[in-house]
């Protein structure tokens, strides 16, 4: 039979729905339909010399899952295809990504400069760990690109932001920041995390680097850790390969399947978080006992054209401000039957947390306080209940203060 010639058969052809599907997909012998799992710590060889030449570098394929693996690769694969990046890793978890994407482009004596809105664990990254190792760094207001302009020195290698931001939802302009780290000689390494792949494509607005907790929406029912990182073949398959080679913060095999099958509903999933968030939004801002909503996709964001411009939708993550004290925010979490309280997001089920005592406890009251992160402020991430309902145990919860 000749081969097909049909042109969906290359992957860049296809839409993002469809390489969510099929991207990256190598069927072994047996032409299985689901991806394999290859759940082996090493592989063998024909022949000493075999193996001689494979460690060399001179045939092509797998030598130890710590540096790559068949499934590990598929998903890989299917990430960089989705995210238009050139490559991909996968590493064990989202902060992993982090601090292998950033450790990747410094060494002693070099500059970060990030968004001080950030999560908690990268924020330490920033502020706490890479200054261990002679790298300093400076924290700006992510909301006006001047600052990042102004923090810049002639020893900046990287720019990091979160966009949206954990917790408060603030977005920094992509592209005019992409063009600031360009003029610099710097590059330009973004969390994608609150916005997903669905709603924002960092590669496309400037960045060098887009990096992902696989634990949120990508697997998106609460599984399994992972990260990944995206970006184009030299960064991706030199220091960042290497870094993840030799100190090991890789993808576990079955791991990395499982955020294979979350891929392939991740748009259907996302989407309709994305309408119930919408509607949760809605809702809030006309609260009597809410003081302020923080959501990408509605007119009330204070970045609300920003939005508009660089996300083509609000995504599934909010916060608000009850009207009170802390007493008050936690007595609507409390209250609420259907929405559960955990410091996880992007899941199927809507789960709420404080982030003041949890997710961002470690930063000084201040630091809380320059970030808006108040102790009223309670963050959602909105699942995938029935519209109504989520309404209703929010209600019913506001109602108890």
């Amino acid at each position: 039979m000749a081969q097909s010639k049909n042109p969906l058969l290359d992957p860049k052809k296809q839409s993002p729905a469809t390489r969510m599907v099929h991207g990256g997909t190598d069927r072994s012998h047996h032409g299985e339909t689901s991806e394999a799992l290859y759940l082996t710590s090493g592989f063998t060889y024909d022949s000493s010399e075999a193996a001689r030449l494979r460690f060399k570098g001179d045939t092509e394929g797998h030598i130890y899952s710590r540096f790559s693996n068949p499934t590990v690769e598929m998903f890989q694969n299917r990430m960089a295809l989705l995210e238009g990046g050139d490559a991909a890793r996968g590493t064990a978890t989202g902060m992993a990504a982090v601090t292998t994407a950033l450790m990747s482009l410094v060494q002693a004596g070099d500059h970060v400069v990030a968004s001080r809105a950030l999560f908690g664990g990268c924020r330490y990254v920033v502020e706490d760990f890479l200054p261990r190792w002679g790298v300093s760094s400076t924290l700006v207001d992510g909301r006006d690109p001047k600052n990042f302009e102004a923090a810049m020195r002639d020893n900046t290698k990287a720019i990091f932001v979160e966009s949206p931001t954990n917790p408060t939802i603030e977005l920094v302009d992509l592209e005019a920041v992409g063009k600031i780290a360009k003029a610099h000689g710097a590059k330009f390494v973004v969390d994608n995390v609150f916005a997903t792949p669905i709603y924002q494509s960092p590669l496309e607005l400037g960045a060098d680097l887009v990096v992902y907790s696989a634990t949120k929406h990508i697997d998106g029912q609460g599984r399994c850790l992972g990260g990944v990182i995206v970006g184009d073949q030299e960064l991706i398959e030199g220091d960042v390969h290497t870094i993840i080679r030799q100190t090991g913060p890789s993808m576990s095999p079955f791991n990395a399947w499982v955020m294979l099958k979350g891929l392939e509903t991740l748009g259907l999933r996302v989407e309709k978080m994305a309408q119930n968030a919408a509607a949760v939004a809605d809702m809030l801002a006309n609260h009597p006992k809410v003081e302020r909503v923080y959501y990408a996709g509605h007119p009330s964001h204070a970045q609300y054209e920003l939005a508009q411009k660089q996300m083509t939708g609000g995504s599934n993550m909010l916060a608000f401000d009850v009207k009170g004290k802390q007493a008050d925010a936690y007595a609507v979490a409390d209250h609420l039957a259907l929405i559960k309280i955990s410091n996880n997001l992007g899941d199927a089920k809507s789960i709420i947390t404080h982030p003041a005592t949890t997710t961002h406890q470690r930063l000084e009251e201040a630091d809380r306080a320059e970030l808006g992160i108040s102790e009223k402020l309670l963050r959602l991430s909105v699942g995938l209940e029935a519209e109504e309902d989520l309404l209703s145990d929010l209600q019913f919860a506001l109602d108890q203060i």
